[in-house]
This record gives C-alpha cells, sequence and structure tokens, in this order.
C-alpha cells in the first residue's frame, strides 16, 4: 500500500487508542513549558537538555533490551538518528535557549508554525493530502495562538531568541515526516525508544556540567529536570509516536494547537495566572480550529 493511500485510510476516524495518545501528549507538551522555565532558574539550556533525556535515556534503553526489537536497516536507523538529532538534542537546546528570551505566549506562537510546516511538507514528501477545510482550520487555530501571544502584552518580536524556537518548529516538522514511513515497520515505543537513547548522546558531552549544575541546584529545579525527563520526554514522546504511527503526520500535528490553550488553562488552575481576555478568545479559536480539521460528518 503507497503512503498516500494508507494516509487516506488512516484519516477516516479517531479511535479510543489514537484519542488516548493525542490528549496524554498535549496534557505532557502543555506542562513542559513552565517546567522547563523553571529549570533554567538553575541550570543552562543545553544542560537542562542533556540531563532531561539522560533521565528518560535510561528506561527507553531498557525497554530496548528488554523487548529486543527487530535491528533497523541502514535506512531506517537513518530516519532513527534523524530523530534523535533532530527532534530531541536539537530541538530541545533551541527551544530551551530561545526560552530563556520569549515570553511563554509568544514561543508557543512561534512553535505553532510546526503544524504548517509539517502539512506542507507531508503534501510534498509524503503525497498527504490536505483539504481547503483544513487549512482553513490551521489557520483559526494559528490566529488564535496568535491572540494569546499578544495577550500577554509582549507581543512577538523577530530577534534572536524567536529565531531558535523557529528553528526548533522546523527539527519537530522535518522529523515527523522523515519518521513517519518508519511505523509501517516498528512498533511506535521502539521508535519512540530510539529517539531517545540517539538524542541522550548526542547531548552527552554536556552532561559533566549538567552534573555540577544539579548537585547545586534547588529542589524545585531538580524536580523539573525530573518530570521534563519522565513525563513530557520519556511518556510524550511515546504517546506521540502512537498517534503519529495512527494518523497522517499533518493531521497529527495539528492537534498540537491544543497546546497553549491546555497550557493556559493549567497554568489558571494550578498557578492561579488568569487569562487576559485575548488569551482566552485566542485559546477558543485554538481549539475551534482543531476541531474544523477533524471534523467528520
Amino acid at each position: 500500500m503507497s503512503i498516500g493511500a494508507a494516509c487516506s485510510s488512516e484519516s477516516k476516524s479517531i479511535d479510543g487508542v489514537t484519542a488516548a495518545a493525542v490528549i496524554v501528549t498535549i496534557l505532557a507538551w502543555a506542562s513542559a513549558f513552565p517546567a522547563i522555565r523553571a529549570g533554567l532558574q538553575a541550570f543552562g539550556p543545553i544542560e537542562l537538555g542533556a540531563l532531561r533525556f539522560a533521565v528518560a535515556a535510561v528506561p527507553a534503553a531498557l525497554f530496548l533490551a528488554v523487548t529486543r526489537p527487530a535491528w533497523p536497516t541502514f535506512s531506517d536507523f537513518v530516519r532513527l538518528a534523524v530523530g534523535g538529532l533532530l527532534f530531541v538534542a536539537l530541538y530541545t537546546a533551541l527551544l530551551n535557549m530561545g526560552e530563556m528570551t520569549v515570553s511563554a505566549g509568544a514561543a508557543s506562537f512561534i512553535i505553532n508554525t510546526n503544524p504548517i510546516m509539517t502539512a506542507g511538507l507531508a503534501m510534498l514528501v509524503l503525497g498527504e493530502r490536505f483539504s481547503s477545510r483544513a487549512w482553513a482550520g490551521t489557520a483559526l487555530s494559528f490566529a488564535g495562538i496568535g491572540l494569546i501571544a499578544f495577550g500577554e502584552g509582549q507581543g512577538v518580536r523577530l530577534d534572536t531568541g524567536a529565531l531558535l524556537i523557529l528553528g526548533a518548529a522546523l527539527c519537530n516538522s522535518v522529523t515527523t515526516v522523515v519518521q513517519k514511513p518508519l511505523f509501517a515497520r516498528h512498533k511506535p515505543l521502539t521508535v519512540s525508544a530510539w529517539n531517545m537513547v540517539l538524542g541522550s548522546l548526542v547531548l552527552a558531552s554536556w552532561l559533566p556540567n549538567g552534573a555540577a549544575q544539579f548537585s547545586a541546584a534547588p529542589p524545585a529545579a531538580v524536580q523539573a529536570v525530573i518530570y521534563l525527563g519522565l513525563v513530557p520526554s520519556l511518556v510524550a514522546y511515546g504517546t506521540w509516536a502512537i498517534a503519529l504511527s495512527r494518523l497522517p503526520a499533518s493531521r497529527a500535528s495539528n492537534f498540537m494547537y491544543c497546546v497553549p490553550p491546555v497550557a493556559t488553562l493549567l497554568g489558571f488552575l494550578w498557578l492561579g495566572e488568569v487569562p487576559t481576555t485575548l488569551g482566552a478568545i485566542g485559546g477558543i479559536m485554538a481549539l475551534a480550529g482543531v476541531a474544523v480539521v477533524n471534523w467528520r460528518r
């Protein structure tokens, strides 16, 4: 079966497993932004990424050792290496460095260029179809994320931090399209585990500095590192792989527009951060756009 045909069959409906994988991914990645900000109080941006994925790589490596999946072919290993290099190492380094100067709302606006990039790449490379209605829903979500960003009162400036986060979004999009064919031959959790193990190896040279910072870090920063490694990394990368294996790349990425509104809701429930009127309207628009893309008669 061709990739285009597979994508067509995948797009008919979302079953319970797929829905659960999407929901867990959204919740976990929404919680990552405040955790990253907490970790950056005590760790350098790349050191934080190195420690985060060192925590995630240990159980991931144990998973591979216990399940002993089929060894990837050279072509598949290249795709896995792209995930380790781009989706783990470079993505987390660029995002962490960008968040040092860019506000959370602006960062969420920039990182959410990712679904647009992914949809375009998936159409060109994978032969996926993205209807005019889906593009309209994507535009609605993107406009909503823009309102969330501007609702913070700081706007979005095209400075170095913004460009770094834009690079992180591109890393995500490229990896999504490059790794989509892997799921025809490998289980999603296997792909996710390889990503984390290979990515942690790329970041390993920053571990000594990270360990030194870890020994002097306050408890809140230490907890942030452990949380980032276990939930937004180990769990969410796995559930994202499950979602991507069961949905077209363009449609799976579109669900990530739910992350900023959910992050805003979590901030309200956990921290008492009341969203602005623009932020609330933007969140509703972002969720409505996702609903438009996934509406089925």
